[in-house]
C-alpha cells in the first residue's frame, strides 16, 4: 500500500528551486499536520483534494497526505488554461480545491492546512482510489484515468528494482508532477527508495545542468526534448555531468539515433521505455540488454504485466513479430476512466487496447511502430487533436480544421493545423484564439495552412495521411 510504500521515505531529500530542502523528519511532520489540516477541512476516505501548482515540494506532500487519509490526489497539469481547470473540476467535485494562490502567496491556505493536529496512522485501503489523472483521448475531451493504492504501490516496487535504485542515487525531476512520469519517479519510486529528489518547477537546460552538476545527478527520466535541450546548451561540458550513470527515455521521438548521441555524450545508460497515463512503465530494458535492444525498442515487459498484439478490427492475437495493435494486462494498470463508457471503450476482458500499433518478437521485445488514435505527443504532452479542431472551428472564420503532428528534433512533434477560413486566417490569428480560450500553451498549432478545401476519403472524411505528409514535407503556412 502507499501509506507503507512512502513511509521508507523517511531518510530521504526533497529539494526544489527554492532552495527548501527537507530530510526524512521533516517530509513526516510536515505530511502528518497536512493530513491534518486536510481532515479537519473535511476530507474523508474516498473524498478528492484537487490542486494546480508547477513542481513545487508542496505538491508532494500533497500527495501522501491524501493517501495518508485514503483521499483521492486530483492533480491539475499547472499550465493548463482556465476553460480546461474549469471542465477538470467538473469531473473531479473535490472536497478541497487549492489553486498555486492558495499553495503560495500571501494567505495562502496551504499554510492554514499545515497547522492540522498530525495525522500518524493511515486510514487507508489498499482497494482505496489514490489518484485521478488526465491524459488526452483521440475524442477530444478530458479522460480522468483512477489508480488505486494498492496499483500504484506496486509500480513503485517493480520500477525501483527495474532501474537498479538505491538511497545513493538522486532523482532531477522536470517532468510535471500531474503527469504519471512525474508522478511515478519523484513520487512513488522516491517512497520505494528513499533517495534524494530535486524538482524544476520549469524545464531550463543551463539550471538543470548546474543541479546536475552541484547535486550529483544520478537518475533522469523524460521526453528527448530534455536531453536533447541539456546537451545543446552553451553551459553543457561532458565534466558537468559525470554524476548520471541513467536516463529513461519515452514518447515520440526516442529514436536509435537519439540513444546513441545521449549514450556518448551524457556517458551514462541511455534507455527507451514504454507506458502511458493508463499503464505506467510497462516496458524498459534491464540493465544487462545489449546496447542495440535498448536502442532499437522499447524494452521488455518489466513485472508482471502482459503484452499482447492484436488485430486492430478483430481483436484477434497476431503471432510474434507481426505488427497489431498493443494491449496491456497487469496490476499496474488503471482502475478505469471516471466516465464508464470511455472504460468500456478501451478495455476487453480485463485488456487495456493503448491505441498503439507495435510489434512484439519472440523474445519479447517491443517496439512501437505508430499510433491508431490521433494523438500528438509534444515534448512529452500529450495532444488529442480532435480537441484542437474543436478550438480552431469554434472561431468565428474557421470553417473546418484538422490538427496532425509533424517531426521535430527538439519536441518529437509539434502542432500543424489545416483550415479552411472564410477571411485570412494566420498562425497570429491561431495563437490569439488559443489564448483567448484559456487553452494550454503545448496545445496551441505552432504552424497553420490554409487551405481552399480538405482533401477527403472516399467516405467524406477529411484525409489525415495526405495531410500528415504534406506537415511532414514542410508545407508553409
Amino acid at each position: 500500500m502507499l501509506t507503507a510504500a512512502t513511509e521508507r521515505a523517511r531518510s530521504g531529500v526533497l529539494a526544489d528551486e527554492t532552495g527548501t530542502m527537507l530530510d526524512g523528519p521533516a517530509i513526516e511532520g510536515a505530511v502528518a499536520a497536512l493530513a491534518g489540516g486536510l481532515r479537519a477541512a473535511g476530507v474523508r476516505r474516498g473524498d478528492v483534494v484537487a490542486w494546480q501548482a508547477p513542481n513545487w515540494h508542496e505538491v508532494i506532500l500533497l500527495y501522501r497526505a491524501c493517501w495518508r487519509l485514503g483521499a483521492i490526489a486530483g492533480p491539475i497539469h499547472h499550465q493548463a488554461g482556465p476553460t480546461d481547470v474549469e471542465r477538470f473540476l467538473a469531473v473531479l467535485q473535490p472536497r478541497v480545491w487549492l489553486p498555486s494562490e492558495d499553495i503560495r502567496g500571501p494567505g495562502a491556505r496551504y499554510s492554514t492546512l499545515l497547522e492540522g493536529t498530525p495525522v500518524t496512522v493511515s486510514a487507508a485501503r489498499p482497494s482505496d482510489l489514490a489518484a485521478v489523472l488526465f491524459t488526452s483521448g483521440s475524442t477530444g475531451g478530458p479522460k480522468a484515468a483512477l489508480h488505486t493504492q494498492r496499483g500504484l504501490a506496486y509500480k513503485a516496487e517493480v520500477m525501483a528494482a527495474a532501474h537498479q535504485l538505491t538511497p545513493a542515487d538522486a532523482i532531477l525531476m522536470p517532468a510535471p508532477l500531474a503527469h504519471v512520469s512525474g508522478l511515478l519517479n519523484a513520487v512513488l519510486v522516491a517512497g520505494a527508495v528513499p533517495m534524494r529528489v530535486h524538482l524544476m518547477a520549469r524545464w531550463d537546460p543551463a539550471a538543470a545542468l548546474d543541479t546536475i552538476d552541484a547535486a550529483t545527478i544520478t537518475f533522469m527520466i523524460g521526453p528527448p526534448t530534455f536531453f536533447v535541450s541539456l546537451m545543446e546548451a552553451p553551459s553543457f561540458r561532458e565534466d558537468r555531468v559525470t554524476s548520471l550513470r541513467l536516463v529513461s527515455s519515452g514518447g515520440a521521438g526516442v529514436s536509435p539515433a537519439f540513444v546513441d548521441e545521449a549514450r556518448a555524450r551524457l556517458q551514462a545508460t541511455v534507455k527507451r521505455t514504454y507506458g502511458s497515463t493508463e499503464a505506467p512503465t510497462v516496458t524498459t530494458s534491464p540493465s544487462d540488454a545489449p546496447l542495440s535492444r535498448a536502442r532499437d525498442t522499447d524494452g521488455q515487459a518489466v513485472g508482471s504485466v502482459q503484452l499482447r498484439v492484436s488485430d486492430p478490427a478483430t481483436g484477434t492475437r497476431r503471432p510474434a513479430g507481426e505488427p497489431g495493435e498493443l494491449w496491456l494486462r497487469g496490476p499496474e494498470l488503471f482502475a478505469g476512466y471516471v466516465d464508464a463508457t470511455q472504460t468500456q471503450a478501451a478495455v476487453t476482458r480485463g485488456w487495456f487496447r493503448t491505441g498503439d500499433l507495435a510489434t512484439v518478437d519472440a523474445d519479447g521485445w517491443l517496439t512501437v511502430v505508430g499510433r491508431i488514435k490521433d494523438t500528438i505527443i509534444r515534448g512529452g504532452e500529450n495532444i488529442a487533436a480532435a480537441e484542437v479542431e474543436l478550438i480552431l472551428e469554434r472561431h468565428p472564420d474557421v470553417v473546418q480544421a484538422v490538427a496532425v503532428g509533424y517531426p521535430d528534433p527538439r519536441y518529437g512533434e509539434r502542432v500543424c493545423a489545416f483550415v479552411v477560413a472564410r477571411r485570412p486566417f494566420d498562425l497570429a490569428a491561431c495563437q490569439a484564439w488559443f489564448e483567448h480560450e484559456g487553452v494550454a500553451r503545448f496545445k496551441t498549432p505552432e504552424r497553420v495552412v490554409t487551405l481552399e478545401e480538405l482533401p477527403l476519403l472516399s467516405a467524406g472524411k477529411a484525409d489525415r495521411a495526405v495531410l500528415r505528409a504534406r506537415a511532414e514535407a514542410g508545407e508553409p503556412g
